[in-house]
Order: C-alpha cells, then structure tokens, then sequence
C-alpha cells in the first residue's frame, strides 16, 4: 500500500483552491481570446475585453477573479492501493478548504443550514466531496469552485423516452438561453443525461471539470454537443448578456446507463471565469 500523509492532502487542497480563484487555466483563457476574435458585436467585444483584462490583473496579483469565488466541488479519484493517514480524506481536504479560504482573501460563502439558521461557516467548508475508488496507487484530486450565479441557472428534466434527441436539445437550448445574463455568459454548459434524476446532475458537474477539447467518446454525442452550441450561439443572448455572437464557450456531455422507462437531463452552467485546477498525488 501507498501511504499518503493527510497533511500533503491539505497543503495540496489549500494550494489549488487558491489557484483555482485567481488564475484561470489556459485551455479556458484560449476559449475567450478565440471568442474575443470571432465576436460581432460591439457590446460583446467590450464585454470580453474587460473579461480577459480581468483575469491578466487577478493572475498578476493573484486576487480573485470573482468575488464569488464559490462552494468548493471536489471530484476524487482514491486508488484502492492508496492508504490515507492521520486524517481520513474529507477531513483532510476540509482542512485544506478552511486554510486556503482563512489565509488569502477569498470571499467565504457557505452557511451551516440551507434553510432555518443561514449562519456563515466562516471557513467556507464542508466542501462537497465526490468519491470514486479506481485501480491503482495513485490520488487524483479535482477542484471545482462553484459560484452561485452560475448554480442558480441549472436545472433538471426527467424528459419521457420518447422525447429522444430532440426533446434533450430543446431543454438544454432553453435552459441556457433562459438564463439570460444572469450566470455571466460565455458560458460552459454540462450536460448530463442518464442514471437517475442525482446521477444526471452530479453528471452535469462533472462535466465542467473536463478539459476544454475533451469531447465525449461516442461520436454521435460528439456531434450533438456541436449542434447544442451552434444553437445557443445562434440565441444572441452573447457575452454578459449584452447581446452577440459568443454565448457559449463550449457543451459537454456526461452519459450513463437509465432505466428504461426514463430519461433525465441535467443543465450545470460555468461562468466565464470556469474555474478547476487538479493535483495527482
């Protein structure tokens, strides 16, 4: 067995949380310029202009991008030939939230109860961690700061078989076009489809971890996240929601076998500044 210090865990955490909420990747940094040079609009092109000014003076200085700078999404891989000590692992990726969001000036935006007692944690933890046990020896953390803007804009259809192609691009178009400017266009889009109606929005998250480029294996999905785009890009909706050419960035799709008498669909939307950083230990 690998053994691996909980301490390494949080320092790791701690270090990618504050990455994640002052420099944006490059994959999506290409996404905007690339976007910034097709956009029509004049609108649009100020929009986008001041976006990626926005992300050079954050990366600079290293301050954050947003001042939502999110819940903190952790997707997990544990090899099965992997021992964590000293912590167990939430604790020790929990720790690693609350150090980075104390220690740099990263706005804290979690509360204890979602409904009655809306008390800020003043750490910005639990941080909501998904696990998966591979083969092997290896700990590949994702990280994945989610502000609300963007959150707030999801949705879920559980569509009827019958609805087919169709009735998934028609939900997934709407979604995004109905939220308007409100999740900070260009946006991602994930879209997951399959399992049941959890399974489909944990698969629309996932969505957003993935590399720009990285398309869904199957080649008919492939081409259905193309037409997707081409549609919401069509809307005008366009940067910020001022009107343009570049609503979306990119559509990524997420499947998993469903029960035969159902199909769900999840929408899970990224702001422009489409944070993740990943660590494999």
């Amino acid at each position: 067995m690998k053994e691996i210090k909980a301490g390494k865990i949080t320092e790791e955490v701690k270090r990618l949380c504050i990455e994640a909420a002052c420099d944006l990747p490059e994959d999506v940094e290409t996404l905007l310029r690339q976007a910034e040079t097709k956009e029509e609009s004049e609108f649009g092109c100020y929009s986008l202009e001041k976006v990626i000014e926005n992300f050079e003076l954050a990366r600079r200085d290293m301050v954050p991008m947003c001042q939502d700078t999110g819940i903190v999404v952790v997707y997990v891989e544990l090899g099965t030939e992997v021992d964590v000590v000293d912590l167990s692992l939430n604790d020790a990726i929990n720790e690693g939230v609350r150090q980075a969001y104390v220690s740099h000036p990263l706005r804290k935006s979690v509360v204890t109860d979602p409904l009655f007692d809306r008390k800020n944690t003043g750490d910005n933890t639990p941080a909501i961690i998904y696990t998966e046990l591979v083969p092997g020896d290896q700990l590949k953390i994702q990280i994945l700061p989610k502000g609300a803007g963007s959150e707030n804009m999801g949705a879920l259809k559980m569509l009827k078989p019958a609805d087919g192609v169709e009735g998934v691009k028609d939900f997934v178009i709407n979604t995004v076009v109905g939220a308007g400017g409100n999740p900070c266009p260009p946006v991602i889009v994930g879209v997951g489809i399959g399992g049941t109606m959890d399974k489909a929005t944990m698969l629309a998250k996932k969505a957003l971890a993935r590399d720009v480029g990285e398309h869904h294996p199957d080649a008919r999905y492939q081409e259905l996240e193309k037409e997707i785009l081409t549609e919401i890009n069509k809307s005008g909706v366009g940067p910020q929601g001022l009107g343009g050419r570049i609503t979306a960035l990119e559509v990524r799709i997420e499947t998993f076998p469903t029960h035969i008498a159902t199909l769900p669909v999840a929408v899970n939307l990224n702001c422009h500044a489409a944070r993740h950083k990943e660590v494999i230990l």
